[in-house]
């Protein structure tokens, strides 16, 4: 659809005032957002509108998402986030549930990709509206998941 790595998609779920990150899974111990806070994510759940950066390592940001390593992908400090789309995720009954973030890293704008367009931020809210109709049912989900894998880990006590 965007033609980028795992690495450059965000899913964040609001819990209370609080967004805290459901993928990738390397990130949720990471920490959370505060929807008070300044960042995109925050702006993105707080105005309920879609945003995109084709700038963005020169929008204040902060940046210990970006060199946690995900998945077998090499942990490449030089690999910032270029460009960044950022979507509001509305559930069924109008509520903000979360923010779907696509990104391309690089070692400069050019070598991140092509910039985002109209086309590129419609076809993210369009996704970010589906994902609306799943994600409550993604979140209980993983919660049982790290519930289990918590008790499995306690020995079962």
């Amino acid at each position: 659809m965007f033609s980028v790595r795992t690495s450059e998609v965000g899913l964040l779920h609001l819990d209370g005032r609080m967004l805290r990150v459901l993928f990738p899974d390397e990130l949720r111990a990471a920490g959370s957002i505060p929807l008070s806070g300044s960042t995109i994510a925050a702006r993105t759940a707080v105005t309920r509108r879609v945003e995109c950066f084709n700038n963005f390592a020169q929008v204040s940001h902060h940046s210990i998402f970006e060199f946690v390593k995900i998945g077998d992908e090499p942990n490449d400090s030089s690999q910032t986030i270029q460009k960044l789309m950022s979507a509001p995720v509305i559930g069924v009954d109008d509520t903000v549930l979360g923010v779907l973030q696509i990104s391309r890293k690089g070692v400069s704008p050019g070598a991140a990709g092509r910039d985002f367009d109209v086309e590129d931020l419609k076809t993210l809210e369009e996704a970010a509206k589906e994902l609306g109709k799943v994600l409550p049912r993604l979140v209980s989900d993983t919660r049982k998941s790290e519930h289990a894998l918590r008790f499995h880990a306690s020995g079962g006590h």
